[in-house]
């Protein structure tokens, strides 16, 4: 007898233990979640309704089906409908109570709990974070009791919120009796999708499994249609079949199970004939209600069908039945599914035009009329009637989903429902008074809310057209969207915001007091103080708490209090700065975004002063705010780097790396990302990981770069690490050409950012001096060695009055000391080691510090000294994880006893320079002693004529030679 559909499932064994593995894995108390992908057909919706069905009892199954309306797919449908599983398994209240401190947020996805609840209507607190803790929240307590398995179809559908959220809780929960199984279409993620740009990261998850689902085999056809068919298949017909459907397991089904026994020529010829073989064979009053559920999408509620439906109950049960019946249709729940949504696809295609609009437009109005799920279907209302062709309800449609987004955080959605209003705009005349705002005013607040939504580049192009709209005279309108604009191109690392916001001041001129003009003087103050134009900014900063008093605004008064208390202490008057900062925390109190800023700057003030225990708990206790406020990707991802980066200061390093790796994986815009980029490429480069380091930055040294003309710290910084990776190639030059930003005739003193990089730019001055090369400035000029150790020398002066300023003072004079100023002085060295010691000084110091120290001695022939001081280094590097120095000091103490620069003697170089080269550094120095160009060295040894030169130099500064000469010399006496 012939099946309707295959009886068993074909070559996914597999796939199947997988699954259960697991579910194993995640009810012994490990979170698990397996991303099931495969083209269209492939079997993904059959593996896991398997896999359900072979659940034990006590496992809590909720399902949720990504909704198929393109950007018109409503804000968190598939949680939603997951949720609502969740109610009616284990009730409203046990939900409601379960879902923690966040229970109140709960109630925007599922607003029957404001009936039924002690939440009534009271406006939610917080923003989408808070929401996400409470899913997260019911799902662990819930877990507790029973195991619970999330399903969630069909991901490449799946709106930019439920993403969003199901990202999270793959994050978060690590051990709840949780497994979340999500399947998606692999050949449908383009270029731009967010599921596509999600996987890498999901690819590195420990407890994420991927599957992918492949097509089967000529074999495993045959086991499906003699399955089907109950008989061996004709070989002929087999052929067909595996020809036809390339092996797509429900192309398979429908071509076996649709054929009958018309032969070969009973075939379908194209997939479209294929996907409608068995619609094609139902009545025509049951296809006529498939074509109006597949109006509704791939799921449709039985209360809908019959709301949109005008036939009587008798006949839609009749048809569903016989749909049912053909498997076409199934019944899921309450609702009515396709059984694939190929099928849906096909059928909706076979829409009249009459009928197209007939059927949204019922279904636009009945959504309409069912107000207690208005909340979850008012994107639905606008995809419907913008099928429908109506202009004018779409519109009102779009505002009212607009609103509903953006009050559930839904900053997606309400994005694209509002520039689908833009849109209509001119075709509705009555715009204006439907939608209760001006045009002008609708794309400011669109521009707005796709700002919080990532996407600061569509921002831009909005509200640059709300500006050409506006009225300059509307002074405050306008003012506000210039100040908007500046923050936006902030945002992602774009210059133009200083001017936007002089203009924006221009704008308030002779305009009362107001919010708005302290506004724009403490964001022009902080602008500028992120350029190092200090007195410029505590300038501004007076005059935007002088407007924030004058307006009894406390937040606005701590804002401009926070920025003059960072400037002044950044400019070296750090007593008044503290008092500032101090004084701008108490301002803040009750006041959120005024309390972030505090944070953010406090903390960093304390990090820069070398107070790093405190910087990492005021840094802590801001991110987990911003956390819960939503703002995790913008102010909490400054202060996770402001946690970051102390705990490196402090040599926790694998508690940094793993904050570091989370922080990142939140992709926030680069304005906001750089430090944390810059301390990944940092990090790295310490590890020892010279190669991952370089890979790294070529990713990232366009943004990088970007945001460096917006942000000293930004410059300073990125200067540093490219510094010490192009010299640490040997690329003495380069290095040179990225610390020299410190002698730039524009280059504003910043101390505390400045003392790391005018540490490095001893050392490069240093090297330069080994070889004797000639270094230049920016404009190629060339300079002298001495010149530039003089410029140094200076920038070290003028940073001197900082906390930190002792130990990099200590390691500028090691550097440059020693009898021709090479750094190779031990004295000296062993005075930086000691400075580096002190606790505010960065832990990375004092390792480096040791290992030159070491080095040094070895250089002198001081070999017991030389081991003694590698020892130290040693432990110190490998205490906090440094693999730079761990690595460098393995070379070192494979080569102890190196010969000394100035007081050595033949024996000493004999005996010991075989010890203080690597095997090649030999090779090349025995081509030297031979009077050999750095050219015919590369010929002789088959390398580049650049890795010559930095071989040489590595000779030169090992063995305190100044010259070509001289270590020619030393080659001939160890040869003795």
């Amino acid at each position: 007898m012939r099946a309707s559909v295959s009886p068993s499932l074909v070559g996914r064994e597999a796939d199947l233990d997988a699954l259960c593995d697991a579910y194993a894995e995640s009810i012994a108390g490990s979170t698990r979640t397996v991303l099931i992908g495969g083209e269209a057909g492939i079997g993904k919706t059959r593996l896991v309704g398997e896999f359900v069905r072979g659940l034990p009892d006590d496992a809590i199954v909720l399902r949720g089906q990504s909704v198929d309306f393109d950007r018109d797919a409503p804000p968190y449908a598939p949680i939603i409908s997951a949720l609502r599983s969740l109610a009616q398994e284990v009730g409203e209240e046990a939900l409601f109570n379960a879902s923690g401190p966040a229970a109140d947020a709960l109630a925007l996805l599922l607003p029957e709990l404001s009936m039924t609840t002690s939440v009534g209507d009271a406006p939610v607190r917080g923003s989408a974070d808070r929401l996400y803790d409470a899913v997260a929240e019911v799902l662990e307590n819930v877990s507790r009791a029973q195991p619970v398995v999330l399903v969630i179809e069909d991901l490449h559908w799946v709106d930019p919120q439920s993403l969003g959220l199901l990202r999270f809780l793959m994050r978060v929960i690590e051990d709840a009796r949780l497994l979340i199984v999500l399947t998606f279409r692999s050949d449908e993620l383009r270029r731009g999708s967010p599921l596509r740009a999600l996987l890498p990261e999901l690819d590195r998850n420990r407890r994420v499994v991927r599957l992918e689902l492949v097509r089967l085999d000529r074999r495993q056809v045959r086991e499906m249609a003699t399955a089907i068919l109950d008989h061996p298949p004709d070989e002929d017909e087999l052929a067909q079949v595996y020809e036809r459907t390339e092996g797509v397991p429900f192309f398979v089904e429908e071509l076996v199970c649709c054929s009958g026994t018309r032969g070969l020529e009973g075939f379908p010829d194209t997939l479209r004939d294929i996907l409608l073989a068995r619609y094609e064979q139902l009545s025509e009053p049951t296809q006529r209600m498939l074509r109006l559920i597949a109006a509704g999408g791939v799921r449709v509620e039985h209360e809908l069908l019959v709301a949109v439906c005008d036939e009587s109950l008798e006949d839609i049960d009749a048809a569903a039945s016989e749909a049912i019946a053909a498997s076409v249709l199934v019944v899921d729940g309450t609702a009515y599914a396709f059984r694939h949504a190929l099928v849906r696809e096909a059928i909706h295609e076979q829409l009249l035009p009459g009928e197209r609009v007939r059927f949204h437009t019922r279904y636009a109005r009945s959504l309409m009329e069912q107000s207690a799920a208005a909340g979850a279907e008012a994107t639905a209302v606008s995809y419907h009637w913008m099928a429908a062709h109506n202009t004018r309800e779409a519109f009102i449609a779009s505002i009212a989903a607009y609103q509903q987004a953006r009050s559930s955080f839904a900053f997606a959605t309400a994005a694209s429902m509002g520039e689908r209003a833009i849109e209509l705009w001119d075709q509705v005349p009555d715009a204006s008074e439907l939608s209760v705002r001006t045009k002008v005013e609708l794309l400011g607040e669109t521009s707005y809310v796709l700002r919080n939504a990532g996407e600061s580049e569509r921002a831009i192009a909005l509200i640059d057209e709300a500006i050409r709209l506006c009225d300059p005279g509307d002074a405050a309108a306008y003012a506000l969207l210039l100040r908007n604009k500046a923050s936006y191109l902030a945002n992602i690392g774009l210059p133009g915001s200083i001017d936007l916001l002089r203009q924006a001041l221009a704008v308030l001129d002779g305009q009362p007091r107001s919010v708005l003009r302290a506004n724009v003087l403490g964001e022009l103050a902080a602008r500028l103080m992120i350029f190092a134009r200090f007195d410029e900014a505590i300038e501004m900063a007076d005059g935007a708490f002088a407007e924030a008093t004058a307006v009894d605004n406390r937040p606005r008064m701590s804002v401009a209090s926070n920025i003059r208390g960072f400037s002044r202490l950044a400019g070296g008057d750090i007593d008044a700065g503290l008092a500032d900062l101090a004084f701008a925390g108490e301002l803040a109190v009750g006041n959120d975004s005024a309390r972030l800023r505090y944070w953010v700057n406090q903390s960093d003030a304390l990090n820069l002063l070398g107070r790093y225990d405190e910087a990492v708990r005021t840094a802590e206790e801001g991110a987990e705010r911003a956390r819960q406020r939503g703002v995790e990707r913008t102010s909490g991802a400054i202060l996770q780097s402001n946690v970051i980066s102390p705990l490196y200061a402090l040599g926790q390093t694998d508690r940094a790396g793993e904050m570091l790796d989370r922080a990142l994986e939140l992709d926030a815009p680069i304005g906001f990302s750089a430090p944390l980029r810059r301390l990944k490429v940092q990090a790295t480069l310490w590890s020892g990981d010279h190669a991952l380091a370089e890979r790294l930055l070529r990713g990232w040294r366009g943004s990088l770069r970007q945001q460096a003309t917006l942000d000293v710290q930004a410059a300073l910084g990125l200067a540093l690490v490219s510094g010490q990776l192009a010299l640490a190639r040997g690329e003495t030059r380069e290095a040179w050409r990225e610390v020299g930003v410190l002698i730039d005739p524009e280059h504003r003193s910043f101390p505390a950012y400045d003392l790391p990089l005018i540490a490095f730019a001893a050392r490069v001055v240093a090297a330069a001096r080994v070889t004797g090369m000639t270094l230049s400035d920016r404009d190629d000029t060339p300079r002298s060695t001495d010149d530039l150790e003089g410029e140094v020398r200076s920038a070290l002066a003028a940073a001197s009055g900082w906390p930190t300023a002792s130990a990099y003072s200590a390691i500028v004079d090691a550097e440059l000391g020693g009898p021709r100023s090479t750094g190779t002085d031990p004295a000296l060295w062993q005075r930086a080691v000691e400075a580096t010691r002190d606790d505010i000084a960065p832990a990375q110091l004092a390792p480096y510090a040791a290992f030159r120290h070491a080095e040094a001695l070895a250089n002198a022939g001081d070999r017991a000294g030389a081991r003694t001081a590698a020892q130290t280094a040693r432990a110190w590097g490998e205490a906090i994880g440094m693999g730079l120095i761990v690595d460098s000091v393995t070379e070192l103490e494979r080569r102890v006893g190196a010969v000394g620069g100035d007081h050595r003697d033949a024996s000493s170089d004999a005996a010991s320079l075989d010890a203080l080269l690597t095997e090649r550094e030999r090779q090349v120095l025995d081509l030297v002693a031979r009077g050999l160009s750095n050219g015919q060295i590369a010929e002789q040894l088959f390398i580049s004529t650049k890795t010559a030169s930095v071989h040489v130099s590595n000779i030169l500064r090992k063995t305190g030679a100044t010259t070509r000469t001289e270590a020619a010399y030393l080659s001939a006496h160890s040869s003795r």
